[in-house]
């Protein structure tokens, strides 16, 4: 009797018991999943910005010394430095606004430097946002947005008006469509410029101290609409003293000093396990 209890017992764990293993397989098989989806994400990450030993004087004064960076797609890349430090000169190299005296720089695949490249079509792909808004003074922010898509996609007006709209609103100033710069904030002038940009949907965008002509308390506007291009999956360099928002949004931060990249990683790499003494003492300072 023992026994034939002990076997009915074991006759009913064994549905509860298949589906504790059912349960687990299925965990398993889902946990699975999620690192293969993973790896496939890994896999069809590529490099967007590629520079190689790029060097770059002003006559007898050498800016870039040798700049080796790749930027892969989707990332936020994050350049810090002091001032004097090559950073904004290496950026208007990405899109050959300055050109390089030696290097080389593949963006989106294609060799920039090289003598049959289109530049003109590159720059169509390669968005860039600077200090100053450059903004037509008798222009309505729409009208600022959308001639670009007129004068370099050839668009229609009726086209042209619907897709700069569209990029205001990304913004969030399709409110303001119809205003002046100089009705304008700093803030919302360079929220204009950023929509200018992204309007041509470009594959890259370069930032160059977008926020540096701001007031303090219009800075906030600005690096929300760069937060929310970051979470679309536009890939970014960003040339910036706004520490802050580099530890929370980018993915690779870059110091450097002397025309020479001291050193790159994770914002945590460089913020709080820095392996530079130079790039320390830059940080400290920043912080006071």
């Amino acid at each position: 009797m023992i026994e034939v209890k002990g076997a009915r017992k074991n006759s009913e764990a064994l549905p509860f018991l298949n589906r504790i293993g059912l349960v687990e397989r299925t965990e398993r098989q889902t946990e699975l999943q999620s690192r293969l989806q993973e790896a496939r994400h890994i896999v069809q990450r590529r490099a967007m910005i590629e520079a190689t030993g790029v060097h770059k004087s002003f006559g007898a004064l050498p800016i870039l010394k040798g700049i080796d960076l790749t930027v892969e797609e989707k990332e936020l890349a994050f350049i810090i430095g002091p001032s004097g430090s090559g950073k904004s000169t290496f950026l208007r190299c990405l899109n050959r606004l300055e050109e390089p005296n030696s290097g080389a720089i593949i963006v989106d695949g294609v060799d920039i430097l090289a003598r049959t490249t289109n530049i003109n079509a590159v720059r169509r792909r390669i968005g860039m946002v600077f200090q100053s808004f450059n903004l037509y003074p008798h222009m309505t922010a729409q009208k600022n947005v959308s001639l670009a898509l007129r004068k370099v996609l050839r668009l229609p007006r009726r086209e042209a008006d619907e897709r700069a709209m569209h990029a205001l609103d990304r913004v969030q100033l399709a409110h303001k469509a119809k205003s002046y710069p100089s009705e304008l904030s700093g803030g919302q002038q360079q929220r204009v410029a950023i929509a200018r940009s992204i309007a041509l949907e470009p594959r890259v965008m370069l930032f160059d101290e977008p926020t540096s002509a701001l007031d303090p308390e219009l800075v906030g506007s600005v690096l929300k609409v760069m937060r929310g291009l970051r979470e679309e999956g536009m890939t970014m360099v960003v040339v910036s003293h706004e520490m802050a928002f580099a530890r929370q949004a980018a993915d690779k931060v870059i110091f450097m000093d002397h025309g020479r990249i001291v050193e790159q990683g994770t914002p945590e790499d460089i913020f709080s396990h820095s392996q530079s003494e130079r790039t320390r003492t830059f940080l400290n300072q920043m912080e006071r």
